[in-house]
C-alpha cells in the first residue's frame, strides 16, 4: 500500500503518542489547516504566532515521530465576526503564505453563514487565486445546504478557478453538489459527529472517488487521528478496490496539494529515538 496522506487533521490539539499511532500505521504525511483554538483571539499578533508555531514548530515535532508535517494559513470563520480585527489579519498573512511549509490557504468558510463571515472569506479567497494556492474550505456544522449554496454562488461570482478549492465537510446532502462544481469534495470523520466510516464508504459508493478528500480533522474535541485509517479498514470491507483506496488515501491529496510549489513530501522521514531528543535543550 502506498504511504497514507492525512490532508486535514489539527495536529497541534494532539500528543505525542498520537504521531507515533499514525506512523505505526502508514501515515507519512499530513496538512495542518489552521483553526479555532477553544477561546477567540482578541489581537492579530496571536494569529502570527499561532501561524508560525504551526510553520515552524509544529513540523519539527512531528518529523521527531516519522510525520512531514506541512500547514494551511488561514482565518477560521469562527473568529470572523470581528471585522477589523479579521481585516487586520488578512493583511498580514502574506508572509505566512509565502513561507515554504505552507501548501494551501485555509481552513476557511462559513461558521454560521453572516456577512463578516462572507466578508473574510471573499478576501481570503481572492487572496488565494493571486497566489494560485490550494484553499481548504470549510462547511458550516449546520445549514451545511445553504452554507455550500452560498459557497458556490461566491466562487462562481468572484471567477475562481474550482479546481484549486477542497470543500470540506460535507454530507449526504451536499456531496454532489460540490463534485458538479469542478472543486474537490472533502468527507470529515468523527466517532459521533460528522461522518463515520460506513457513511463514507455508502457516499462513495454512490457518488465514486475522484475528486475525494477523506480526513480525521483530529481537534480537540472527541476525535480520532486514525479515522482515516478506520476508513481504509471499512472500504476493504466494502470490497472496493486497492487502486480506489490509493486514490483516496494517497494520489488525490497528493495531486491537490501538489498545485503549491511548496509541496515535497517526505515520506521517508526517519522516527528519531526518543531518549535523544528528550535531552534536547
Amino acid at each position: 500500500m502506498k504511504p497514507i496522506i492525512e490532508p486535514h487533521i489539527h495536529m497541534i490539539s494532539r500528543t505525542t503518542d498520537e504521531y507515533q499511532a499514525m506512523r505505526a500505521h502508514g501515515i507519512r504525511v499530513c496538512v495542518e489547516p489552521s483553526f479555532w483554538l477553544g477561546a477567540n483571539r482578541r489581537y492579530a499578533g496571536s494569529f502570527f504566532d499561532y501561524f508560525r508555531l504551526s510553520l515552524e514548530f509544529e513540523c519539527v515535532r512531528a518529523a521527531r515521530f516519522g510525520v512531514d508535517h506541512w500547514s494551511a494559513i488561514g482565518m477560521n470563520p469562527k473568529e470572523a465576526e470581528n471585522r477589523s480585527l479579521a481585516d487586520e489579519v488578512i493583511d498580514g498573512m502574506g508572509e505566512y503564505l509565502d513561507h515554504p511549509r505552507c501548501v494551501a490557504l485555509g481552513e476557511i468558510g462559513f461558521n454560521n453563514i453572516t456577512k463578516n463571515e462572507e466578508h473574510a472569506l471573499v478576501r481570503q479567497l481572492r487572496l488565494a487565486e493571486e497566489r494560485k494556492m490550494p484553499v481548504v474550505l470549510h462547511l458550516p456544522h449546520f445549514n451545511k445546504l445553504k452554507g455550500i449554496r452560498r459557497v458556490l454562488e461566491i466562487i462562481k461570482g468572484e471567477g475562481l478557478t474550482c479546481e484549486r478549492i477542497d470543500i470540506d465537510h460535507n454530507v449526504e446532502e451536499t456531496i454532489a453538489l460540490a463534485l458538479e462544481s469542478g472543486c474537490y469534495a472533502g468527507m470529515t470523520v468523527y466517532p459521533y459527529s460528522k461522518l463515520s466510516p460506513e457513511r463514507v464508504s455508502a457516499m462513495i459508493r454512490e457518488h465514486g472517488h475522484e475528486r475525494v478528500l477523506v480526513n480525521g480533522s483530529a481537534d480537540w474535541g472527541i476525535s480520532d487521528p486514525l479515522s482515516l485509517i478506520k476508513v481504509v479498514e471499512r472500504l476493504r470491507a466494502d470490497g472496493f478496490d486497492e487502486t480506489v483506496i490509493a486514490a483516496i488515501t494517497h494520489d488525490t491529496p497528493m495531486h491537490f496539494y501538489s498545485i503549491s510549489p511548496h509541496w515535497k513530501p517526505d515520506f521517508d522521514i526517519v522516527p528519531q529515538d526518543p531518549a535523544t531528543f528528550q535531552r534536547q535543550p
